[in-house]
């Protein structure tokens, strides 16, 4: 096994909303499918967001707070993601190496980065867990 971009370790194609969807469309997908990180994307699959578990958690909490348990549902079809979207953060390409990327991961404590190519169009995730998942192959093996 020779895993050494980001390519070789990314999940291609991931789980993604639009800047119009809803606060709801995006919780029940993170619910549903068990992730923590939601890219943002434009029509045309470019890039313009990133909706994390930690955004959506405080934002929902928000909405309880301020409306209480009844009308939650309703307030988060009210919510926009593109409103709650991170839209400072940093991306990867594919070819960039998993040693760059690792050393980033340990420096800046992010949970997830978006790969993108020049256009910067979605191609991929790359997860702490992806890194993980690797670990315990590696150790595996030994």
């Amino acid at each position: 096994m020779n895993i050494t971009t980001v390519a070789d370790l990314m999940t291609a194609d991931p789980l993604s909303v639009k800047r119009a969807s809803t606060l709801k469309e995006a919780h029940d997908l993170m619910r549903e499918k068990n992730i923590r990180h939601i890219p943002v994307i434009e029509d045309n699959g470019e890039l313009v967001g990133m909706l994390t578990q930690k955004v959506m958690i405080a934002a929902v909490m928000s909405l309880l707070a301020k409306y209480g348990a009844s009308a939650l549902e309703r307030k988060e079809k009210q919510q926009l993601v593109a409103e709650l979207m991170l839209t400072d953060f940093a991306t990867v390409t594919p070819e960039q190496s998993l040693q760059q990327v690792a050393s980033f991961f340990v420096q800046n404590r992010h949970g997830c980065l978006p790969v993108v190519n020049s256009q910067n169009k979605l191609l991929g995730i790359l997860t702490s867990s992806d890194f993980v998942r690797l670990a315990a192959e590696l150790l595996q093996r030994n």
